[in-house]
């Protein structure tokens, strides 16, 4: 019998899935969730210009998408105040960090984050045989100097931040983390993570010029632009490293109503404030849920709250899978200490009556085992 002849790297790593997703659990429990409040999507939706432009690409799917973003890279460069040259298109920021890992990391070389942040990252550093070396999270925020020292005590090729930061919310002000970048040792490239930059306050996002050749921004419309389904992500740095996503990138990932409904969503700055607006009443409804329980919200720049538990990881564990049971999709970080807590989506009414109405239930069963 013949088989695949398989690297003996790729036969050293597990097959694995860095997230569960709510569908693969629903098949499980044999009944849809009456909320999905698990994976920082936006329930709200995307801009009905957004909807309208992909509706009318439909009749175009027959034809490739441009390979070259076109369209979109120049509206995102004017956006931005940058060049086209500055910006890189990809299938959400999760591709995206799988084409820079590929470019940048092989077999042994190190790579910091911090212990307990987006594994998604991890798994393409992995994946190619990079060497990570976490740090701990200080006071349920990702540490900037902690993570620089690092990567200079391990001669870094990258070194990875979100700010704000998933899976606790945190964020730090842009100007903390320029500031901190004195520290990022020479050749080490920072990922900066925004993908949650449009929920957070005035001056978190990081002012840094375009062409800074330390600093690699990822951003999104997953989230706040409500088109997680249609995976559109990009990049802005320097232009030699933006040049170089050519060499590996898949110049047919982005589809055509993707990139359409993209183009359209950037240009309904009025829907923005309007999810804006949602996100920060849906954070308040479940703040005061979780205090009305006994809880702790913890402060969140993002579409998501991290509800700290007020025990450890295994109590908190329990109250998910209670949730769960009850049809009210969450999830929880998997790293201590910052597995105490729950982390609850923002939602409309429904879904935020649903998680109120669950979450009594889920506390008194967690606290009778």
């Amino acid at each position: 019998m013949t088989r695949p002849r398989y690297t003996s790297f790729a036969q050293s790593l597990p097959a694995t899935v860095p997230f569960v997703g709510p569908e693969t659990q629903e098949r499980q429990r044999g009944a849809p969730f009456k909320a999905r409040l698990g994976a920082n999507e936006s329930v709200f939706g995307p801009s009905p210009r957004a909807i309208e432009a992909m509706q009318r690409a439909a009749g175009d799917i027959w034809m490739y998408g441009d390979p070259e973003n076109h369209d979109l890279r120049h509206a995102l460069a004017e956006h931005h105040g940058v060049t086209p040259e500055n910006i890189v298109v990809g299938e959400g920021i999760d591709g995206l960090l799988g084409y820079l890992v590929r470019l940048l990391i092989g077999p042994g070389d190190a790579v910091v984050t911090s212990d307990g942040a987006y594994p998604t990252f991890n798994y393409h550093v992995a994946g190619f045989g990079g060497e990570l070396h976490k740090v701990p999270y200080r006071d349920d925020h990702e540490d900037p100097t902690a993570l620089f020292a690092k990567a200079a005590e391990v001669d870094a090729k990258l070194v990875y931040l979100a700010n704000p930061d998933n899976p606790m919310g945190s964020w730090r002000s842009g100007a903390d983390i320029v500031a901190a970048m004195e520290a990022l040792p020479a050749g080490c490239l920072l990922v900066l993570d925004e993908a949650y930059v449009e929920c957070a306050p005035g001056g978190t996002a990081a002012p840094v010029a375009a062409d800074d050749p330390r600093v690699i921004r990822m951003r999104t419309f997953s989230k706040v632009y409500g088109m997680a389904g249609a995976r559109v992500g990009y990049a802005i740095g320097a232009p030699e490293l933006i040049a170089a996503f050519n060499k590996v990138r898949n110049h047919f990932g982005m589809n055509r109503a993707a990139q359409a409904g993209a183009l359209a969503a950037l240009e309904d700055g009025d829907w923005l404030s309007e999810v804006q607006a949602r996100i920060t009443e849906a954070r308040d409804r479940i703040g005061r849920i979780a205090q009305a329980n006994g809880l702790i919200p913890l402060p969140s720049a993002t579409n998501f709250v991290a509800i700290d538990c007020g025990r450890d990881g295994v109590f908190a564990k329990a109250v998910l899978d209670s949730l769960v049971e009850q049809g009210v999709f969450v999830r929880m970080p998997f790293a201590a200490p910052q597995n105490r807590c729950i982390r609850v989506s923002c939602g409309g009414e429904a879904e935020m009556a649903a998680f109120e109405a669950a979450l009594p239930l889920a506390l008194a069963q967690a606290r009778a085992v």
